[in-house]
């Protein structure tokens, strides 16, 4: 009973620390000091499972080879409080008003995933219908992080809550799927943030294109982390310390960066901003590395950690790609797989060399593993696509099955 209430409690406090990222993001784009409150009470409730966690690992501990697998689950609990702690330095540009530059927003609307809010027009196919009506993660490649109801917030909704006319849903996930989305909201037409063309490249302009790549790399390196942790892949934890080591550089370079934009007489209230989530993102690399020492470094990992990892809203699945599947040879832009299945590709293994966050014009190849995260639902579907079968034994483990 006392492991599976450790698993259910690390489950939530994974999910909790990651839709807290998101929001804090999400507050960035918007400008909005209301969601970057709700990050804040959001801590609260980690800090809550955090401490129920810690006293739980204390009193199961038995002997001295459950205290060394123990110590294990203890680490990977602080990571995900740290991580926790960063979103939470983020959303803070928002309510202390440091202030981002607008380039940044821009940036980050062109990126492969976006953050996204839209409201239900009354009358529209999203009005007084449950949310899980819709499958948004494998029709849209968008998911649901938050709804505003008024003065309230639904933060994390389940499928049956119903969604009503004047609801604003905050969403992450592709842009391909924005569209679809706003079709379906009764929304108007959307267009991005224009890009702000420039003759020539400032030191803004290379501090803000270094901090978009340091939000995205710091993001893979957590998810490879609890992948490296799920299969107890060790090459999978080397790309993660690789990964902590090009933030770190990025960080200095955009320290630098800052600074000089600063003498070439940009206001620098913005500017503080950039230097701040620089510091949160580089944070967020450090704690994917802390918790893949764990892989690197101990034998004796508690098994809590693998099935609770492994036991989210988003799966992490690692697949090869089959050499007559509908995939190969094909570019992730065709694929699609953003809205059907709704999985966002982590990394490409390709003959032990990783691509991460790879782009939509890099082409699978027969043999490439895929990591992706995405809805436990659009799993079949996506190993399907890369030529597989998926099926479950007696014990709720999947293998692979060449398709017919």
């Amino acid at each position: 009973m006392e492991s599976k209430n450790l698993r259910e409690m690390l489950i939530e406090a994974k999910d909790t620390s990651e839709l807290m990222v998101d929001l804090a993001y999400a507050s960035v784009f918007f400008d909005d000091p209301d969601m970057a409150d709700e990050v804040d009470e959001l801590e609260s409730q980690i800090s809550e499972l955090v401490h129920d966690m810690r006293a739980l690992c204390v009193v199961a501990v038995r002997n001295p080879r459950e205290a060394e697998a123990m110590s294990a689950v203890l680490q990977v609990i602080s990571a995900v409080e740290r991580i926790g702690n960063d979103a939470v330095d983020i959303a803070r540009i928002v309510t202390r008003r440091l202030g981002i530059p607008r380039e940044l927003v821009v940036d980050m609307a062109a990126a492969e995933e976006i953050s996204h809010r839209v409201e239900v027009a009354d009358g529209s196919h999203f009005a007084n219908r449950p949310l899980s009506s819709f499958e948004l993660p494998t029709v849209t490649g968008l998911r649901v992080m938050a709804i505003r109801r008024g003065r309230s917030w639904i933060i994390d909704p389940d499928g049956e809550e119903i969604l009503l006319p004047n609801d604003v849903l905050f969403l992450r996930g592709s842009p391909d799927g924005i569209e679809r989305l706003r079709e379906l909201a009764g929304a108007s037409t959307y267009k991005p943030p224009e890009q702000i063309e420039s003759a020539t490249l400032t030191d803004l302009d290379r501090a803000i294109d270094t901090l978009v790549e340091m939000k995205n790399l710091s993001e893979v390196a957590v998810g490879l982390a609890y992948s490296a942790l799920v299969y107890r892949d060790r090459s999978l934890a080397a790309e993660v310390r690789h990964l902590e080591d090009r933030l770190d550089e990025m960080n200095h370079r955009l320290e630098l960066w800052v600074l000089r934009s600063a003498s070439d007489g940009v206001d620098p209230s913005p500017l503080r901003g950039l230097l701040h989530l620089g510091t949160a993102a580089e944070d967020l690399g450090d704690q994917a590395q802390s918790m893949v020492w764990l892989v690197e470094k101990s034998s004796d990992l508690h098994p809590v950690l693998g099935i609770a990892l492994g036991d989210t809203d988003d799966v992490v699945v690692r697949l090869p790609v089959a050499h007559e599947s509908k995939a190969a040879g094909k570019s992730l832009a065709q694929l699609e797989l953003p809205i059907e299945p709704g999985f966002n590709v982590l990394a490409i293994d390709r003959d032990g060399h990783y691509q991460y966050r790879p782009r939509s014009e890099v082409k699978l190849l027969p043999g490439d593993q895929v990591l992706a995260s995405g809805p436990e639902e659009g799993r079949e579907a996506l190993a399907e696509m890369l030529g597989w079968n998926l099926v479950e034994d007696d014990e709720g483990e999947f293998e692979l099955e060449p398709l017919s």
